[in-house]
């Protein structure tokens, strides 16, 4: 079976700001980082992107910025999710006319359709845009969950792709694989079940934690490829930690505060997110040297972060 082309490790951006602006030139520089260090693909405009505080204008020139970078080299997977049906298919359109390879819609927030609802959503998206669609299930940010028999009937529609599943539930890849088909695309949406996903029928993972360790996420993703498990559990295993302390505020509170430790952006979020605390600085500071052993964090950035 041939490679899908959303596979591996998909790192969902981080969008650098300085005071209060998107840092072009930084997110370009993070974009080609996250190229060189072997990573499979990207999402601008994703939750981790803080796009939620972000306008439509600012949306697009993300994408637009990731594109010139990343186009061709890897596939770009731009966040047009929203609790607007229209306003998602607007999203969706102005990143197909930016040359983006697919979209990724998270499942509506707030108002809580039913599941009815969600295949009709779903399907106007679908309906009114011209790219590959890759769903994303996250209950615990959105109170709304997409339950496998609704996707069944989405996956019918032929630009439903796949899944980011970020539900935690390791039944769930099987029963999808069984009512979706072997050529369904499973992402797992979090990084401490990345490896369990590819042993359930995944295909890769859409990860926080690769913003600051692409070339570990990326090589786990290919030592299950080329089938040497004993080195996918060993990055596993050595990436553990920090995907635990990248957790323990909300994110993108740690990734970001781990991304300015290597220079890569401020420790700079918009609110209602503000950086995190003292204990949780210490945290990813000594998750970052016990996983990444081969990376030195720069005095410079240290001292500027705290």
């Amino acid at each position: 079976m041939s490679t899908p082309l959303f596979s591996g490790a998909i790192t969902a951006l981080i969008t650098p700001f300085n005071n209060g602006k998107i840092d072009a030139k930084a997110f370009q520089e993070f974009v080609k980082w996250q190229l060189d260090e072997g990573i499979h693909g990207v999402v601008p405009c994703g939750t981790t992107g803080e796009t939620a505080t972000m306008t439509d204008k600012e949306d697009e020139e993300v994408i637009r910025l990731c594109l010139e970078v990343a186009k061709g080299k890897v596939p770009v997977i731009a966040g047009c999710g929203s609790n607007d049906t229209a306003h998602a298919i607007k999203a969706s359109q102005a990143a197909e006319k930016l040359g983006a390879d697919a979209t990724l819609h998270v499942t509506p927030y707030y108002n809580k359709p039913t599941q009815e609802g969600l295949y009709q959503h779903f399907k106007a998206v679908h309906d009114n845009t011209g790219l590959p669609i890759i769903l994303y299930n996250v209950p615990g940010r959105t109170s709304t969950n997409l339950t496998v028999e609704t996707l069944a009937r989405l996956v019918e529609l032929p630009r439903i792709a796949g899944i980011k599943d970020a539900t935690g539930d390791l039944q769930r890849p099987l029963k999808t694989r069984k009512l979706c088909g072997d050529t369904f695309i499973q992402l797992s949406g979090n990084d401490d079940t990345a490896l369990a996903m590819l042993a359930q029928g995944g295909v890769g993972c859409i990860s926080v934690v690769s913003n600051v360790a692409p070339k570990l996420a990326s090589e786990m993703q290919n030592a299950w490829r080329k089938g040497d498990i004993a080195t996918a559990q060993k990055i596993n295993f050595q990436l553990a930690p920090l995907v635990e302390a990248l957790f323990v505020e909300t994110s993108p509170g740690p990734v970001k505060y781990a991304a300015s430790l290597l220079g890569k952006c401020r420790n700079e979020l918009r609110l209602p997110l503000v950086p995190v605390g003292k204990a949780t600085e210490k945290l990813v500071k000594d998750a970052m040297v016990q996983a990444l052993l081969d990376v030195a964090l720069p005095g410079d950035a240290l001292a500027k972060a705290g």
